[in-house]
């Protein structure tokens, strides 16, 4: 299976200046875990997760003062939608991140988590698991 298979294509893109508490409005209005921040002042595309957010206010930061850009990952490692699960998964697991950015033609075309690749995952192991040997 394929990460195009897997991906949400519902892309939140929010810019560097919003601030962690409108973040994380728009990323639960969306349900998502993650937003892709557009900068093109700090070299283009990052990525802010709940994580960031979460971090942030566990140190005793206000996330209404504290804007995307101080929180939001720019050393980015981007996913192609012909990648495998595998792939994806391998590049999570070695950068130890749950989200990856799917770049199509350089523009993002979605967000792989690990959620949506369990979730692929799962059915076809729980139908190999009855399927008698």
């Amino acid at each position: 299976m394929l990460v195009r298979d897997a991906m949400s294509t519902v892309v939140l893109t929010i810019g560097p200046a919003h601030t962690l508490r409108q973040a994380a409005a728009l990323m639960s209005a969306r349900r998502v875990g993650a937003a892709v921040v557009h900068d093109p002042d700090a070299g283009g595309i990052g990525i802010l997760t709940e994580r960031d957010i979460l971090n942030s206010v566990g140190l005793g930061q206000n996330p209404d003062t504290e804007h995307a850009h101080a929180h939001t990952t720019t050393d980015v490692v981007f996913a192609a939608p012909s990648w495998t699960l595998e792939e994806a998964a391998r590049a999570m697991t070695h950068g130890g991140f749950r989200h990856l950015i799917v770049l199509d033609r350089g523009e993002p075309a979605g967000v792989v988590s690990v959620r949506d690749i369990i979730r692929c995952w799962a059915p076809a192991r729980q139908h190999a698991a009855r399927v008698p040997a």
